[in-house]
């Protein structure tokens, strides 16, 4: 069979990024919900590539402690506050966003107005079973989206490029990534140019929580920014220490900010 090249991509020369805060070192966008989903319709219908990045308070941490990670999350198009508690410090440290864009929220929300546009996507990360049941959920919550492909995360560094070039294959509008970071953000900085989707955004678990295999938190604790929270108590043994270990760094690399912007210059 032969493949179908996918449409040249353009980068825009002087995106419309909108407003952006700059936390911990982080250009974050100040955007809403709307806002972003917009953008993401934008680059689909202009052919221009978007890369979408989120951070919490965990990868902030991470970030810092990660050369790789950082790089790869600060070569994305636009990056989103993915945690209330990087709203709640984006307005502590007088840098205010208006609210979260979550990335799971903005994947069912590309799926919905895919839905009645009929966009093309591809699925990556997780497991087979994870992914089947993931693409039954997508197809029977928005029938008009085209589910055009799908492949698990657990591939090898060998194996990345033949995985990039099959996506390539099926011409996607938007690709889904399912893999944890930093391999997620590694891969996009690596292949997304011979992948060639309009959009690609990295989901985190959110493939776990389509298929049932993760129960999301209520309204309530995301509110509340204790999703986190909730995850610990479904998998207390493997998680409690790794929420401790980044909340409380995070909280003070807020503190430390608070007092330097405070401090009286000389």
């Amino acid at each position: 069979m032969v493949s179908v090249p996918a449409p040249p991509l353009t980068v825009p020369k002087n995106p419309s990024t909108g407003l952006v805060q700059e936390l911990f070192g982080i250009p974050i966008a100040a955007v809403t919900m709307e806002d972003a989903l917009a953008r993401v319709e934008e680059a689909i219908t202009r052919r221009e590539r978007l890369q979408i990045g989120v951070v919490n308070a965990a990868k902030i941490v991470n970030m810092r402690r990660d050369t790789m990670l950082r790089e790869d999350v600060l070569s994305s198009d636009v990056i989103y506050a993915d945690g209330m508690a990087v709203v709640w410090a984006s307005r502590l440290l007088g840098r205010p966003l208006p609210e979260r864009v979550a990335g799971i929220d903005l994947m069912k929300n590309i799926l919905a107005r895919g839905a009645q546009k009929g966009w093309r996507v591809f699925c990556l990360g997780a497991t087979d079973e994870v992914l089947d049941l993931a693409a039954k959920r997508m197809q029977a919550d928005y029938p008009g989206i085209a589910i055009v492909g799908r492949q698990h995360g657990y591939f090898s560094g060998a194996e990345e490029e033949a995985v990039a070039r099959t996506i390539a294959d099926t011409r996607p509008d938007v690709l889904f990534v399912a893999m944890t970071s930093p391999k997620k953000e590694n891969f996009l900085a690596r292949w997304s140019g011979l992948i060639a989707a309009p959009v690609c955004h990295g989901v985190g678990g959110s493939f776990d929580v389509l298929a049932g295999k993760v129960e999301r938190a209520p309204e309530a604790w995301q509110r509340l920014g204790l999703e986190w929270l909730y995850r610990v108590k479904q998998e207390p043994r493997r998680l409690w220490r790794r929420y401790l270990v980044t909340n409380t760094l995070f909280c003070g690399m807020v503190v430390s900010h608070l007092l330097r912007d405070r401090r009286p210059a000389r």
